[in-house]
């Protein structure tokens, strides 16, 4: 989305991936399947020179179970915001930082990003909420760790730290 087209007015779009795009999105962020992902957008200007990305988004995924390393299938929504400004083309300085440099603070919201030249790639950042959404670790429901490879409680002296513990006691 490049700014000529956003105008002084906002913009509402849908971007559904084809099927193409999520085979590579699947292949970028590791997953078995992506069998959908919708994004319904909004774009516009605000206040000064900034622009505002708003969408809430679909995906169906599937993943590989930790445990049982089966097949997963989950269905993930959420929303997102951004915020980019115009590069300034030149390096000034405000309040002691250069206008490029970004000074973070913990407790404020993040600062905009710089407008890519090229304007916004709305599925960029949805695969990238995406991608910051997927659970590392998916585990089928009522899926357990074996107890031949978790620990368990009547280990007592016998478990895999009984000789670490052992060792430390010869101090």
């Amino acid at each position: 989305m490049t700014l000529d087209r956003l105008g002084d007015r906002k913009i509402a779009e849908r971007i559904e991936a084809t099927a193409a795009e999520r085979d590579q999105v699947r292949a970028r962020l590791g997953l078995l399947g992506l069998d959908r992902l919708v994004a319904d957008c909004e774009v516009r200007r605000g206040l000064g020179d900034l622009v505002h990305v708003g969408a809430a988004w679909t995906a169906e995924v599937t993943q590989t179970c930790v445990v049982t390393l089966e097949p997963l299938q989950q269905s993930l929504t959420g929303d997102l915001q951004a915020s980019f400004r115009p590069s300034r083309g030149q390096s000034s300085q405000v309040g002691g930082a250069a206008e490029d440099e970004v000074v973070v603070d913990a407790l404020e919201e993040d600062p905009p990003e710089t407008l890519p030249s090229d304007g916004i790639d709305l599925g960029e950042l949805v695969v990238q909420e995406l991608a910051v959404s997927l659970d590392p670790y998916p585990r089928r429901s009522g899926a357990a760790i074996p107890s031949e490879f978790g620990p368990s409680d009547d280990q007592g002296e016998s478990g895999p730290f009984a000789a670490l513990k052992a060792l430390k006691g010869k101090e």
